[in-house]
């Protein structure tokens, strides 16, 4: 899948889904909950263990069907190895030039870290297809509509901050997409295998966002 058509899918989808597991089964058997629930945009952290056989054994399964990126990632080095992995984005806690390089290189979406109204522009300008406002618990949704107004070309994505309450207050605001941790998916669920509320979460998710672009 070309790497605007990947792109495309998280913006129509609205939600990217922060997963952090103990092991593969619990990552995918979450996956096929969330997806149920209408989100098939998932960051799996560099944080989890093993994530890179994680995500190579994600893409092998779901292939285009639900987008497996690479999150946390700190240096190129580790974008690329995620890439050959299968990652189909990437998606970085703080403003790295090299791995928005190594990500244009190789045709996948990058989401790289930012915050101040500079880094933000830098990281646009240096080919981000999407900046990672982190963290946006700083300053919330009011702040994304400030730093908007002079840049609203940009396309963003808050990180930190984010969960049922404050979801269509983003997408209001002006974000593109939003990205949700433990309000959406925590390991007490995973640990339960509650797959059940984890697809309830996942469509009110959606169903924020819908709300928020609709005014």
């Amino acid at each position: 899948m070309p790497a605007e058509n990947r792109v495309e899918t998280i913006r129509r989808t609205g939600v990217v889904a922060i997963m952090r597991a103990k092991s593969s089964d619990q990552l995918l058997a979450a996956a096929d909950a969330i997806k149920e629930g209408g989100v098939n945009a998932i960051e799996v952290t560099m944080t989890t263990p093993g994530a890179l056989a994680v995500i190579n054994k994600a893409a092998e399964k779901y292939g285009a069907e639900v987008l497996f990126g690479v999150g946390s990632v700190l240096d190129a080095e580790s974008a690329r190895a995620a890439i050959l992995n299968g990652a189909q984005f990437v998606v970085c806690p703080t403003l790295s030039f090299d791995t928005i390089t190594i990500c244009k290189r190789y045709s996948i979406p990058v989401m790289p870290g930012a915050f101040t109204p500079t880094e933000i522009l830098a990281a646009w300008e240096a080919g981000a297809d999407i900046v990672k406002v982190f963290p946006a618990s700083v300053g919330g949704p009011a702040y994304i509509k400030a730093v908007k107004a002079p840049l609203p070309q940009v396309r963003l994505m808050p990180v930190g901050g984010v969960d049922l309450n404050t979801t269509a207050d983003f997408i209001r605001a002006g974000c593109e997409v939003v990205a949700v941790g433990s309000a959406l998916v925590d390991q007490k669920l995973l640990d339960a295998r509650d797959f059940k509320t984890l697809t309830e979460r996942a469509r009110r998710f959606r169903e924020e966002v819908e709300k928020g672009r609709s005014g």
